[in-house]
């Protein structure tokens, strides 16, 4: 099975700790690998190997608060990211 990559501009990337929280979860995907988030281009790249897994991996950027850029960013996404920077911040 090929893999492709993806590089995803996403919003609410403020910090190492959210990156390191993006990087942790993404990595937990099936079918998903080599995560690198960029916080001076509020971006995410990551190899995956189906459709599936790249939808499973936008879904996960947004349950944790980093949708794609342009999607709606209402306030409780917002403070979601505030959460999972915390989390990613108390784990390094």
């Amino acid at each position: 099975m090929t893999t492709q990559l993806a590089t995803i501009t996403i919003q609410n990337l403020k910090c190492h700790g959210c990156a390191n929280t993006i990087a942790a979860q993404l990595s937990k995907l099936e079918a998903v690998s080599d995560v690198k988030v960029d916080n001076e281009t509020n971006s995410v790249s990551f190899n995956y190997n189906d459709e599936t897994a790249y939808k499973a991996a936008i879904d996960k950027l947004s349950s944790l608060g980093y949708p794609v850029a342009g999607e709606n960013n209402a306030f409780h996404t917002k403070a979601k990211s505030l959460v999972s920077c915390a989390i990613g911040r108390m784990n390094t």
